[in-house]
């Protein structure tokens, strides 16, 4: 009986391990087809082993799950056998010119593929209406390739596709949307970038194309040949940050309900042949860059509303018919840099004002009608042009304004001694003859194309690069000599270190970061050329025929031992796991269990050691429970600051690696951005941005030694807000901080509030997982009651703590002070008959008099709605948020208000640069984590 059990069991274990050995020999086989198709290729595909060894390939479990050969040289095209590696969850070929042909149909069969990356490579044909069957994919990058015909209409069946990228093709059509029969791009909802711009779509928008249920933050459809009407249906993605329509031959009026768009940054219309009115965009307030230019716009005086775009930075609008004369309190605005009026009626006389922004670079009113200029003072730093105006034309002024000048120098600028390079180098900014890898930048988000700050951008580049350790020497960046406001163009230039040329290897490391980068940054990477091609001479015909003779037999034994090996293997990290949770931390893969680390840095124990001095008192700002804070220096000159765990710090093991984990994924102004983390040595350290002025319980109890006036408050009050709505709303997955106290509010140089200490925060997902917490922690005084006594966590407990800051802002007193509830004690002294409620007595008296507190009722109001005991009862912050920002608004506190402090001069000891205003997209990513919220906290 026992061998009529065995016997069958041992047959189904045999084939089984048949199965298997025939699905790894169908991968060799697979890579094998592609490398055959391929005539030139990675010299270390040799051996019958692809997961032994193999540049580009990772396996699991003996399978192959990744091909990431990018700028390797590949020249070819794809095999049709690609589709046997039904493993495949990663395909990065790009930066292969050369790769030409068409996509072959079998890319359908990979049906775990989530990633698809053929950026600038030389693919022609239509794209296969099979890679609408890849349900997993999240990613599709088929920019910058020759692609023709249609979009496949079954792209619309990918339900997870985050980013779509079809860029720079010569795909026509119409832009295809879901009927009865066939699906269409109208149900991507989850899809957060369209970027369909530079192809030959034509047609019209369709209006179905958009909902409010969609999470879109890019429409970038610019030059095409798209024409009709704007769709009225945009106006209902509230969720937009860029949109791109220029350069189409799109007419009609611009949609009235374009200003419900309060998340857009980056509106571009220009070059089509829009009519009516100019559209009136009051609301918008995130606006950064407008180009409204090459219009057929009625006749219209200069728009009031614009003078109230407190965080626009550049204004185009060249030939849209404006008259009559440009408001003074337009050059006021604080971020303010270019302004192109050109070719307009503008007349009268041009004013800039006294209080004109100090970023401005650059005022061209060319070919208008202005009559005089009123120059207070010079304005070095700001190149204005009034060529062809009667000022120019008609008295006979001299001034530099009154001749053409150019926008911006285009020249490299190289202090070397002489030009010997041969004829193929180039001279790099040391002044050292090379062939740099030559590519072009291309950003999609204009507000962020710094072209007269593109030494930052070069450095940047140059340090990301230094932190993989790759062999490059210097970055220069090139603007082409055509208009900036046009192209958003750089040409990049890497130059090799210690050699002339970068070999295959160091190509293929440089092209993985730059196309990495793309994807997390508000640009796209393409490469030109990659220098002097390596020869070589291995022949690989004598291995494979090797690796041909085996057996069966052999085969088998190799996957027995395999899997033997895999179990030593997991048994193996699991051991190193309890003793090392980071020991298998890997930026790389996109496990679930396993955190993505954006833009941190694991830092050695030994660097930070030097960045601060060896620890040195001097450097320590300090100390709570966890151990101390000291400051460091990074060798860019960067400060950060160093939250050192002492051993047996409250912080446990768990805590530390979840402020890692939830920091590392949030990008905001408002946050407090995570550098990197050490743990080595048995220290716990996480490295923070530094900023400068410490804690906000500092500055309310007065122990900082300075005074924060009452407009001052509701500044800090509101960027608080923004942090913490930006946590709730827009981080990816949503945060739950859990320890809101205005010892975790940072203020900055400019006293923005920044949100701090993630050590016990949760994401809203594992809330909703483990939807009883089974501890209840936070800090008493600020501890939501409805949280403590039902355990169920949610983000109206942060509401609740926010609420207790609110209460600390009015009254400066601890949330408990001498067996006194300061929520309890507000509560029961309120009596709305009195000014300011009756509080007087508990009112801070360093804020300032009665008189200049407008708003107070509103706030003290807003305060107890977020102290409710019922969490239900409670506002969200992005409620919150919205009520403080009227409260601003209506006690006519705007942008250009001097911040209330007792000294105008307290941290000007800080030689540091913190940069301008952090854009949303500077970490952009799939994850939405940098995206929609994007406020512009008022410069001090």
């Amino acid at each position: 009986m026992g061998e009529r059990i065995l016997v069958p069991l041992v047959l189904l274990f045999n084939f089984l391990l048949s199965a298997v050995a025939q699905d790894v020999t169908n991968d060799f086989r697979a890579l094998e087809s592609l490398r055959d198709s391929w005539q030139s290729t990675t010299p270390s595909w040799v051996g019958s082993d692809p997961c032994n060894g193999w540049d580009g390939i990772k396996c699991k479990n003996s399978r192959v799950i990744s091909i990431s050969l990018p700028g390797t040289g590949l020249t070819g095209q794809l095999s049709g056998d690609i589709g046997s590696l039904s493993e495949l969850e990663t395909l990065d070929l790009s930066y292969n010119r050369d790769l030409t042909g068409p996509l072959p149909q079998e890319i359908g069969n990979l049906k775990k593929l989530s990633k698809l990356i053929l950026v600038g490579c030389g693919f022609t044909g239509p794209i296969p209406d099979e890679i609408g069957s890849l349900q997993q994919l999240v990613f599709l990058s088929l920019n910058s390739n020759y692609f023709v015909g249609p979009i496949p209409p079954s792209i619309g069946n990918l339900s997870n596709l985050i980013w779509l990228d079809l860029t720079d093709n010569q795909l026509d059509g119409s832009i295809p949307v879901s009927s009865r029969s066939t699906p269409g791009l109208d149900m991507l909802l989850t899809t957060k970038h369209f970027h369909l711009g530079k192809n030959k779509l034509s047609g019209e928008i369709p209006s179905q194309l958009f909902s409010s249920k969609m999470t879109l933050i890019h429409v970038i459809f610019e030059s095409n040949q798209l024409i009709g009407s704007i769709p009225e249906t945009l106006g209902l993605v509230k969720s937009l940050v860029v949109v791109r329509l220029e350069k189409n031959s799109l007419d009609g009026y611009v949609p009235q309900n374009l200003n419900n768009l309060t998340n857009v940054t980056d509106l571009l219309l220009s070059n089509n042949k829009l009519q009516g009115s100019l559209p009136n965009l009051t609301g918008m307030n995130s606006l950064e860059y407008l180009d409204l230019s090459n219009n057929n716009f009625d006749p219209s005086g200069f728009p009031p509303w614009l003078s109230n775009m407190k965080n626009l930075r550049t204004l185009l609008m060249e030939s849209v018919n404006l008259y009559g004369k440009i408001p003074v309190p337009l050059f006021s605005l604080a971020y303010l840099e270019n302004v192109v009026l050109k070719s307009n009626k503008l007349d009268g006389t041009l004013d800039i004002g006294t209080n004109y922004s100090k970023q401005l670079q650059l005022i061209d009113l060319q070919s208008n009608s202005i009559e005089d200029f009123k120059q207070q003072n010079e304005f070095p730093n700001i190149t204005i042009i009034l060529v062809y105006n009667p000022i120019c034309d008609e008295t006979g002024a001299t001034g530099t304004y009154c001749t053409k000048q150019n926008t911006l120098d285009t020249k490299q600028q190289k202090n070397c001694l002489a030009d010997i390079c041969s004829s193929n180098q180039i001279l790099s900014p040391k002044c050292k003859c090379a062939y740099p890898y030559t590519g072009t930048l291309t950003f999609r988000s204009p507000s962020l194309f710094a072209w007269r700050n593109k030494s930052s951008l070069e450095e940047d580049l140059f340090h990301a690069f230094q932190s993989l350790h790759l062999p490059v020497d210097s970055v220069s960046l090139i603007i082409p000599p055509e208009d900036p406001f046009q192209s958003f163009e750089f040409i990049i230039q890497i130059f090799p270190l210690g050699q002339d040329h970068f070999n295959q290897q160091e190509i293929s490391s440089i092209s993985s970061l730059l196309g990495n980068l793309s994807t997390n940054r508000p640009y796209t990477f393409v490469t030109e050329n990659q220098g002097p091609k390596e020869s070589s001479n291995s022949s690989n015909i004598a291995l494979i025929i090797v690796a041909a003779i085996g057996g069966s037999s052999f085969l088998l034994v190799l996957l027995l031992a395999g899997v033997y090996a895999f179990r030593q293997k997991r048994r193996a990290e699991r051991a190193i796991s309890l003793s090392n949770p980071f020991g298998n931390w890997d930026p790389n893969k996109s496990n679930c269990g396993i955190p993505q680390l954006k833009a941190t840095r694991q830092f050695s124990f030994k660097e930070l050691k030097k960045y601060t001095n060896n620890f040195s008192q001097a450097n320590d700002i300090g100390s709570g429970g966890y151990g101390k804070v000291y400051r460091g220096t990074l060798p860019c000159g960067q400060l950060i600051a160093i939250k050192r765990a002492q051993k047996g710090s409250k912080q446990g093991v768990l805590e530390f690696k979840a402020e890692i984990e939830l920091l590392s994924r949030v990008h905001h102004k408002n946050v407090v951005s995570l550098v990197g983390f050490c743990f080595e040595r048995e220290e716990q350290m996480l490295v923070y941005e530094f900023v400068p002025n410490g804690t906000l319980k500092d500055f309310i109890s007065g122990t900082s030694g300075y005074v924060l006036g009452w407009s001052r408050r509701l500044k800090v009050a509101l960027g608080a807000a923004w942090g913490l709505a930006y946590l709730h709303g827009h981080a990816n997955p949503p945060i739950i901080h859990r320890d809101i106290k205005s010892n975790n509010i940072l203020l900055d140089e400019n006293f923005n509030a920044k949100v701090a200490d993630f050590g016990l925060s949760k994401s809203i997902l594992d809330c909703e997982k483990d939807h009883v917490t089974t501890q209840v922690k936070g800090t008493m005084g600020y501890l939501d009651p409805d949280y403590y006594s039902s355990q169920q966590l949610t983000e109206k407990s942060d509401v609740y703590s926010f609420g207790v800051i609110m209460l600390e802002l009015i009254t400066a007193k601890k949330p408990i002070e001498r067996g006194k509830y300061i929520v309890k004690v507000v509560r029961n002294a309120i009596d709305k008959t009195k000014d300011f409620y009756g509080l007087h007595e508990l009112i801070d008296p360093t804020i300032g008099s009665g008189s200049t507190m407008k708003g107070f009722e509103k706030f003290v109001d807003l305060a107890m709605k977020c102290v409710e005991e019922s969490g239900a009862d409670r506002p969200t912050m992005s409620d919150v948020v919205k009520e403080i920002e009227d409260m601003l608004q209506s006690a006519g506190l705007n942008s250009t208000s001097e911040p209330e402090v007792s000294t105008s001069s307290i941290y000007k000891c800080y030689e540091v640069s913190m940069g301008s205003p952090h854009h949303p997209y500077s970490n952009e990513s799939f994850d939405s984590s940098t995206e929609h919220l994007h406020p512009k906290n008022e410069p001090s």
